[in-house]
């Protein structure tokens, strides 16, 4: 029994995400802290999952816009579905789904890559007659900065990134609205630094389908009106790179919270959710899907 376990040992399991070896019981890898789980479930998949991307600053709302699209789709009877792989793709999910019950917004996503709430599923459409198998994390607003501005700091993030087929970058449209220039510099760094992972023309990331989502749209209603308006207006270096260094993008605006309001903490005021309305959130996984699709 021992020698059998030993030969195990012996054969290393290379992670899905960064394809460094493992042994075979690891739970995250041990190179980029990846769940393993995404290795062992993409080899007992005749096709291998696609990889999409949702990032964004910090605070830019990627916890709460990814458990929400997961929960409606996963409920969903329409023309797009999901089917969660694995229990831990669940657990996103979850959080997001019990914090707005409670009338809060998720805790902030944590630096540890060891910490993040990854999402394997399935995506079913009307108009697709096989299923499109995708993973999702939810990635830190400052790793993803740190490793923007530091290359190599983050090794999950870059070989993440490297694989994706397409990306949902997320920009906060309140702090756009009130002049904040964060966001603009943020979304122009991403979107460089995808280029200087791939610059391919044909197949690069300038070829690969990009979502711009306007967040927390539902306390400017001017977003919904014309997303790509709004953002020539706000955010016109965002709009410049994308429309001239990219083939495929587009922009959505989005909200989940249909109204919010500010508790006072000894720590300082603290945004709350006063009631759920999902505005706009499944129109840009449901173009992303359709693009992958093509």
């Amino acid at each position: 029994m021992d020698s059998y376990r030993l030969a195990q040992y012996s054969v290393q399991v290379p992670c899905f995400i960064c394809e460094g070896g493992n042994s075979f019981d690891a739970e995250v890898c041990r190179h980029c802290q990846a769940p393993m789980a995404l290795a062992h479930q993409a080899n007992m998949r005749k096709t291998a999952p696609q990889l999409v991307a949702t990032i964004g600053s910090a605070d830019a709302g990627k916890t709460v816009y990814l458990g929400m699209l997961t929960d409606m789709l996963s409920r969903a009877s329409d023309d797009l579905q999901l089917l969660a792989r694995g229990a831990f793709s669940v657990s996103l999910q979850q959080l997001t789904m019990s914090a707005l019950a409670n009338c809060e917004f998720p805790d902030k996503t944590p630096n540890e890559p060891d910490r993040w709430n990854w999402i394997h599923c399935q995506v079913r459409s009307a108009k697709k007659r096989n299923p499109t198998e995708l993973i999702m994390p939810d990635l830190s607003g400052e790793a993803i900065l740190e490793e923007v501005d530091h290359p190599h700091t983050y090794p999950v993030i870059r070989a993440f990134l490297s694989k994706c087929s397409g990306v949902l970058i997320l920009v906060d449209a309140v702090r756009l609205m009130e002049g904040e220039k964060d966001q603009d510099f943020f979304a122009m760094k991403m979107l460089t630094y995808l280029c200087e992972l791939d610059d391919d023309p044909k197949k690069g990331w300038p070829s690969r389908p990009i979502s711009i989502i306007l967040t927390k749209a539902d306390q400017c209603e001017t977003c919904f009106d014309d997303a790509s308006e709004f953002a020539r207006k706000h955010a016109p270096g965002l709009w410049q790179h994308c429309n001239q260094r990219f083939g495929k993008t587009q922009f959505f605006a989005a909200g989940v919270a249909g109204a919010c309001a500010f508790q006072m903490e000894l720590g300082g005021p603290r945004q709350v959710p006063l009631r759920v309305e999902p505005r706009g959130v499944i129109e840009p996984f449901r173009w992303m899907v359709h693009q992958i699709g093509q």
